[in-house]
């Protein structure tokens, strides 16, 4: 039985236990010996406190626990005072952050037989790192996690204001510190503004989007084929699927993660997860709800997330002040890089794989329709078995059913708006490719949805005539670009009324049958 590393982020545990170990140590070895200040930003459940510990453990000199490993032979473990700051473990939420980092420094100079003298976070923690390397050994500092302090509190601005304050206090004397440090790490999930938190740390490199060290965490597929090349079997033979096959399935649900080249990770506790369980499950959302995030995208009505355009900037402009709903989601892991135009500087971002898209748009048809999102899943399976069939009558059925249960008081915020985006989520929902207000030569048709044998192009009008919304489709040619794919293209025009808060009328014709019509 392969034992695997599931919550375990310790370098030293899993190693003398014997847990499955992903080897990093090339991408470790290049960050230790070709630079000294370094930013790392990657979401959660991604391999950071594992880098981190590792690191730890390098510069500590535990030789030992490297043997096998890649950088076994090639490096010299000469040992240094390493202080590890985990602010998951301040214990910041019962005693406040400040006290927090004053236990922190306290107890590692009591470890230490150091005595202190200065007073503030700031002094003391210097004072701190000068001491530590009294005896000719430079200090190893290794910053994990970071942003929790200013994340847990996102929705209480005040709170999160208050800590960075703090946080700032803190690192703004690391800069000064240069002539104790021997090298220095700080992750984190997100990258707060230079301005509102580094500004005193403008000598770190950010290497979260450097292609070097993009596989620093998260699986590689060769490291996927490789390494769990036994778990694979295994799952194989579970399910009776060949390998071959089971291994882009694996890939769709899990793949996918990007730094802005066309190297695509898996997420560590997606995948150990799936060979421990032996089984497909969303296992990387559960581990963390992001009710807020829900609650600003259905605020802001951000329900199309597929090929969003940044540029550069949306990766610098984080603020508590000031959230980016966009650098939010790619630094949250909800989001990910597609591609990268070098000549434009823009960004193009989309989902990551099926385990995030999916449970997004049910999380997300929950806010819009304040229910819960196992409430929704019966009727988004009924809606999907109709799509797939062309029966639209069921389809029409089913939709008015899934309104049927939205509160009156929620149609009063963009109407037809509020109509598309409930539809498009549901189809998104159960996994078929759907397309909205998608550009053709003269228009932008509302949404185009994909089944195995149809393409749906759909119109939607509010208080017209379902007539009216395939004139457009006719005249506009909306259909045109789908023709000629091996399916048959279908035009459906639907009209909702606001008063009943419901498909008032609808027309599905063939789209080629409705262009003769014209």
């Amino acid at each position: 039985m392969r034992k695997y590393p599931i919550g375990i982020q310790d370098f030293n545990k899993l190693i003398k236990e014997d847990y499955l170990y992903v080897d990093k140590t090339e991408d470790i070895f290049r960050l230790v010996n070709y630079g000294q200040y370094y930013f790392l930003s990657r979401p959660r459940r991604f391999g950071k406190s594992l880098l981190v510990s590792t690191l730890k453990y390098l510069f500590l000199g535990e030789k030992d626990l490297f043997k096998g490993l890649w950088i076994e032979g090639k490096y010299e473990f000469e040992p240094h005072p390493v202080l590890h700051v985990s602010f998951s473990s301040l214990g910041y939420k019962d005693i406040g952050l400040e006290a927090g980092l004053h236990q922190f420094i306290n107890n590692k100079a009591l470890e230490a037989d150091i005595t202190l003298t200065q007073q503030g976070i700031g002094p003391r923690f210097q004072e701190l790192l000068k001491k530590l390397s009294a005896d000719s050994q430079k200090v190893v500092l290794l910053i994990d996690e970071y942003d929790k302090p200013l994340v847990d509190y996102i929705d209480q601005p005040e709170q999160a204001e208050k800590n960075r304050d703090i946080l700032k206090n803190f690192f703004s004397i690391i800069k000064d510190s240069d002539p104790f440090l021997r090298f220095f790490l700080i992750t984190g999930v997100s990258k707060f503004s230079k301005v509102s938190l580094f500004s005193d740390l403008n000598h770190l490199r950010d290497i979260t989007l450097v292609e070097q060290f993009e596989t620093i965490a998260g699986y590689t597929q060769a490291e996927l084929e490789d390494v769990f090349a036994p778990d694979i079997e295994k799952l194989a033979q579970k399910t009776g699927e060949k390998v071959e096959t089971l291994i882009p399935k694996i890939k769709l649900w899990y793949n996918g993660y990007s730094w802005g080249t066309d190297t695509r990770l898996y997420n560590p506790f997606s995948i150990l997860n799936l060979f421990a369980s032996q089984r497909f499950a969303n296992y990387w959302w559960e581990t963390g709800t992001p009710t807020f995030l829900i609650k600003l995208l259905r605020k802001d009505f951000h329900y199309n997330l597929s090929q969003l355009v940044a540029g550069q900037v949306m990766f610098e402009s984080f603020t508590i002040n000031d959230l980016n709903w966009l650098a939010l989601l790619f630094q949250t892991g909800y989001l990910t890089i597609r591609s990268y135009d070098p000549e434009t500087g823009l960004y193009t971002l989309d989902y990551p794989n099926r385990e995030v898209r999916d449970t997004m748009h049910q999380h997300l048809l929950a806010a819009f329709r304040e229910t819960t999102k196992t409430d929704s899943l019966p009727l988004l399976i009924n809606i999907k078995f109709a799509l797939e069939k062309g029966d639209v009558e069921d389809l029409i059925d089913q939709v008015n059913i899934l309104f049927s249960t939205i509160p009156h008081q929620l149609f009063k915020q963009k109407e037809e708006a509020f109509f598309h985006a409930v539809l498009h989520l549901s189809f998104s929902a159960i996994g078929l490719l759907v397309q909205s207000e998608v550009s053709t030569a003269k228009g932008r048709v509302d949404t185009v949805v994909h089944t195995k044998d149809q393409i749906y192009v759909m119109e939607f009008k509010l208080d017209a005539s379902s007539e009216s919304a395939l004139t457009q489709i006719r005249e506009k040619r909306y259909g045109s670009p789908f023709l000629n794919q091996g399916k048959e293209v279908i035009a459906l025009g639907v009209s909702f009324s606001s008063e009943t808060k419901e498909v008032a009328e609808w027309r599905a014709v063939p789209y080629e049958t409705l262009l003769v019509e014209g």
